[in-house]
C-alpha cells in the first residue's frame, strides 16, 4: 500500500532537483558573463589608451607600429556589407524552396539539408582554399580569358573573391534561421491567402516573408557576426598586408581587421610596440560588429513593428 509519506518524498525530490538545475544553470550563466567581461575589460584597458580619431582616420607607418587603421576599417566594412548582400537573398531563397516548395521527404530535400548541414561544419580555413582553387583559379581566370583576353584582372586575390567566400562560410547561418522564421508563420495565413485567388509566390512574397521578416533579419545579424572577424578565408582570397590606396573597384585587393590584427600579433618586428595598437584594432573591430548588429536589430525591430501594424 502507498503511504502518505511516499508523495512528500516524491515532491521533496522533485523541489532538490528544482534546486540543483537552477544553480547549474545559473553557474553556467555567470561562467559565460564572467568570461565575456574578462574579454572585453583586457581589451578595453589594452586598448583605450591607443583609440583616437587618427587611429581611426590615418594610414599605418613605421612597420604598423604608428600611424592608424583607416583602410582596414574601410575594407571590413565593404567585405561585410558586400558579403551580407549575397548570403541573405541565397539563403532567404533556398529556405523558401525548402520550407515552401520541396517535399520535405523528397529525395533532393534531404541531400540539400545535408549539404547545408556539412557546410556548416567545415573548418574556415577549408572555405579560404576552396575559394583560392575554385573563385580565384577557376572562375576567375575565366572571366580574364572570356573578357579581358587574358589579362590577369580577376584571377588573383581581391575584394569579390573574397566576399564570396566568406558568403558561403555564413550561408547556413542564414538558411537554418530563416527556415525556422518561415516554420513560425501561421499555416492559417497561408490558407487564408490561397483561398482568397492568391498564387503561392504571391503569398510567400506578400504574406509569409513580411511575417518572417524579423527572423529573416536575425539570420543576418548572426551572418555579420560569423563574417566580419574572420580571417582564415581571406587570407588566400583578398587580404594584404598593407595598402596604400582604398579598394574602389571588386577586383581590389583589400585590408582587414581581423588580418591586420593576425598581422600585428604574428608578423611584427617588434610585438612589444605594436601591442597597444593590437588592442586598439581589436577594439574597434568589436565595436564595428556591435554597430553593424546594431543597426541590423533597429532594422529588426521596424519590421516587427511594421507587422504588429498591419496585425
Amino acid at each position: 500500500m502507498t503511504t502518505r509519506a511516499e508523495p512528500a518524498l516524491c515532491h521533496s525530490r522533485s523541489e532538490a532537483g528544482d534546486r540543483t538545475l537552477r544553480i547549474v544553470t545559473t553557474a553556467a550563466t555567470a561562467i559565460i558573463l564572467l568570461m565575456l567581461a574578462v574579454v572585453m575589460v583586457t581589451v578595453i584597458r589594452g586598448g583605450i589608451g591607443m583609440l583616437s580619431w587618427e587611429l581611426l582616420t590615418a594610414y599605418p607607418k613605421k612597420g604598423m607600429t604608428e600611424g592608424g587603421i583607416f583602410p582596414a576599417i574601410i575594407g571590413t566594412v565593404t567585405l561585410t556589407l558586400l558579403m551580407t548582400v549575397v548570403a541573405t537573398p541565397a539563403g532567404v531563397a533556398t529556405a523558401v524552396y525548402l520550407t515552401e516548395y520541396a517535399s520535405s521527404r523528397g529525395v533532393l530535400t534531404r541531400i540539400v539539408r545535408l549539404c547545408i548541414a556539412n557546410l556548416a561544419g567545415i573548418p574556415s580555413i577549408v572555405f579560404g582554399l576552396f575559394g583560392l582553387g575554385f573563385f580565384i583559379a577557376t572562375v576567375g581566370k575565366g572571366v580574364d580569358d572570356v573578357a579581358f583576353d587574358g589579362r590577369l584582372t580577376y584571377a588573383q586575390p581581391c575584394l569579390v573573391w573574397a566576399a564570396l567566400t566568406l558568403a558561403l562560410l555564413t550561408l547556413p547561418v542564414v538558411v537554418v534561421s530563416t527556415e525556422e522564421a518561415l516554420r513560425a508563420v501561421p499555416r492559417e495565413l497561408r490558407d487564408a491567402s490561397l483561398a482568397l485567388g492568391a498564387t503561392q509566390f504571391q503569398t510567400i512574397v506578400r504574406v509569409v516573408l513580411p511575417e518572417a521578416a524579423s527572423g529573416i533579419l536575425t539570420g543576418g545579424i548572426l551572418a555579420v557576426s560569423r563574417g566580419a572577424g574572420e580571417v582564415a578565408p581571406i587570407m588566400f582570397t583578398g587580404a594584404v598586408y598593407f595598402l596604400r590606396d582604398l579598394p574602389t573597384h571588386l577586383n581590389d585587393p583589400f585590408m582587414n581587421l581581423g588580418y591586420h590584427v593576425y598581422v600585428l600579433a604574428t608578423q611584427s618586428p617588434d610585438v612589444d610596440r605594436t601591442k597597444p595598437l593590437l588592442y586598439a584594432t581589436v577594439l574597434v573591430l568589436l565595436l564595428l560588429t556591435f554597430l553593424l548588429n546594431l543597426a541590423a536589430i533597429v532594422l529588426r525591430a521596424r519590421a516587427r513593428r511594421r507587422t504588429r501594424a498591419h496585425a
